[in-house]
């Protein structure tokens, strides 16, 4: 039996020193907004979950405490305490106040660590006003106090302790994250459990345990999942409808790679791929994400043709076909990781690809073979979405090749700005004619083209990309734009610089913003990440007595405005609730919403794609009861509900 590697003072190793944190903390943390004072959690977080990953811990407590304080506590080996031959202080200081020394860059007391393109504790301990660190270790407990980042004191002995693991307290410092109101919460419960949660499933087998203490000591939350990745899927997939009843699973490990994954397709359009390093999410994917896709393909493909489902090469699956409507966590742990970039959003390793696509190829294979009704359901469904694909490839073909190419006219309806120059142009898509017809009066026809759509347009969540183009208005939208759409998309074809929904402010309204909104981000998303896509507020309330009159966008405004008519001793002023832009004349349209100088526009960015992908699909999908459910949690939360 080999014998267990030993966790001492010598494993310790350093590779430079810690001053240039505070003088650039973004360099080593991203930034000094939220991203970056959670990142100090999950930097802690991240040592506890590597003892985790190596076996040597089993629970690990994230704790908010008053004063945006933070404890972190696991029961693994605990950080060594004895005297460091390099440093010439204890390992636990070396840890602790020198930035790129811990236990992961050498020797064999990590085999598998997230933190090796970290920066680990010692830039939490930089950042922090006060940190204090307890070790549980050879029958004592060692404790040493910092603050922003010097030792406040040696290492020394406080108590006894019959148990092994860590505990991290800290208070990040409000000189370097100055941005945050005092007195306030800096940290955000609901994106701590988030990330706990999924990495509890990662993590198989680990309890974690949440509290927030700054409000309800008793409410704690605890994770803990022995399905891993399955559960995972089951989690992702809670409000989709599966077509396969078994959840395909492998672990393997292949050249000391260790490759986990799980799958199931349901009948929704849209593909969810997440993928792990080493318990780091990788949101932009990289070699382990490229070999699960190869190896789906082409396992597919093979399996088609030897059971009959497909006869030539001409009707060979696509990567597209294979993964629309896939659900897929991706998970490989690896000795040395190597991210693209600080935020470790890419994996670059090619034997973590090799890897992963040798172990799903055989694995899949064989479940193929071992479930042929999940494989016959799951083959049905990729051939369907192949010949769909074929349909909207010729559905493509007709309407934007034929359209401007062939000369065929901008849509007859479209109201054209005289500048070609998409940096100063403007289109607004407004809501029916008749405030097409004020905004048509109302623009500089110089910058400002007017678009007006008749009724709602189609929901593209439920539809394919063939049906969606046969839909009059979206087709006339997407000739204006001139970008082309889905796989054709070409960004730097655009005409205009500002895309305006202009709409009514009451339900309907509302409505057509939501179904352009789901439009621009499934088949235009990159309009939303370049910033090219505005919201119009136009106003609620037009207040007048006499020659003076002026337009309240909220209710605040009206009660402001009122109460400034009650000073100037206007006591009967008249107020007109504008429930259509119709309701307006060409110059309170432009003067109101279109004006550059007075207008007020709403810019629409997407922070999150993954969880703004799940939300489009609530609340505009077939499922009834996940929408209700979503609508009943926040409608709490909602201002100026028009009903």
């Amino acid at each position: 039996m080999a014998k267990e590697p030993t966790y001492t003072a010598k494993d310790i190793y350093v590779l430079e020193g810690l001053e240039p944190v505070r003088k650039r903390p973004g360099m080593y943390i991203g930034s000094t907004g939220p991203d970056g004072l959670h990142h100090l959690i999950w930097e802690v977080f991240d040592n506890s979950r590597d003892e985790a990953m190596g076996g040597y811990a089993k629970n690990i407590e994230v704790i908010l405490l008053p004063e945006n304080k933070v404890k972190v506590i696991d029961d693994g080996r605990g950080i060594p305490v004895e005297y460091h031959k390099q440093t010439k202080k204890s390992a636990l200081e070396t840890v602790m106040t020198t930035l790129h020394a811990g236990g992961k860059f050498g020797g064999e007391s990590y085999k598998i660590s997230g933190g090796l393109h970290g920066v680990g504790v010692s830039v939490v301990n930089a950042l922090s006003r006060w940190l204090r660190v307890d070790v549980c270790r050879d029958g004592a407990i060692w404790t040493q106090e910092y603050e922003r980042g010097k030792p406040d004191g040696k290492v020394r002995k406080t108590g006894t302790s019959k148990t092994t693991g860590t505990t991290v307290t800290f208070e990040p410092d409000p000189e370097i994250f100055n941005t945050f109101e005092k007195g306030g919460e800096w940290f955000d419960e609901k994106r701590i459990l988030e990330h706990l949660r999924e990495q509890a499933y990662l993590t198989k087998g680990v309890k974690i345990i949440f509290r927030d203490e700054r409000k309800n000591p008793a409410n704690s939350f605890a994770f803990y999942f022995e399905g891993g990745l399955i559960s995972f899927v089951r989690f992702l997939n809670k409000n989709e409808k599966p077509i396969q009843e078994n959840i395909f699973y492998v672990e393997k490990t292949y050249n000391d790679i260790v490759v986990e994954a799980a799958f199931q397709y349901t009948e929704d359009m849209q593909a969810l791929e997440l993928s792990f390093a080493n318990n780091i999410h990788t949101g932009e994917g990289g070699m382990h994400a490229t070999g699960f896709r190869t190896a789906l393909t082409r396992t597919l493909n093979d399996y088609a043709r030897k059971n009959g489902y497909v006869k030539d090469s001409e009707d060979n699956l696509t990567g597209e076909d294979a993964r629309e409507g896939l659900t897929v966590a991706i998970s490989v742990k690896l000795r040395e990781p190597q991210f693209e970039g600080q935020t470790k959003a890419k994996l670059g390793n090619p034997e973590a690809r090799t890897a992963t696509e040798a172990v799903i190829g055989e694995s899949l294979g064989e479940w193929l073979e071992k479930n042929p009704s999940d494989a016959k359901k799951i083959l049905e469904r990729t051939i369907l979405a192949s010949k769909a694909r074929k349909a909207a490839k010729a559905a493509r073909e007709t309407v934007l090749r034929k359209g401007i190419m062939e000369g065929l006219a901008l849509p007859g309806k479209l109201a054209d700005c005289s500048s070609d120059d998409p940096v100063e142009s403007e289109l607004f898509i407004v809501e029916g004619d008749s405030a097409g017809g004020s905004a048509k009066q109302g623009r500089d026809r110089k910058f400002q083209a007017i678009l007006p759509l008749r009724g709602k347009i189609l929901n593209v969540e439920k539809a394919r990309i063939d049906k969606i183009l046969a839909f009059k208005e979206i087709r006339a939208l997407v000739i204006a734009l001139g970008t082309a759409i889905a796989e054709e998309f070409d960004i730097s074809k655009l005409r205009y610089g500002r895309i305006i929904i202009m709409t009514d402010a009451d339900v309907d309204g509302a409505h057509i913003r939501t179904l352009l909104l789901t439009l621009f981000f499934r088949y235009f998303p990159e309009l939303i990440n370049q910033g090219h896509i505005y919201i119009a507020e136009p106003p609620l309330y037009k207040i007048s007595s006499g020659k003076r009159a002026e337009y309240a966008y909220t209710d605040e405004d009206k009660a402001e405005i009122l109460g400034d008519f009650k000073k100037d001793k206007i006591l009967n002023p008249s107020i007109q609730r504008y429930k259509g832009l119709g309701e307006m004349n060409p110059e309170q349209l432009w003067e109101t919403t279109m004006n550059p100088e007075s207008r007020s526009m709403k810019q629409i960015n997407v922070e999150d794609a993954d969880k703004a992908d799940k939300v489009f699909d609530i609340l505009m999908g077939d499922e009834v009861a996940p929408r209700k459910r979503f609508i009943q949690l926040h409608a709490k939360t909602v201002k100026n509900l028009d009903i």
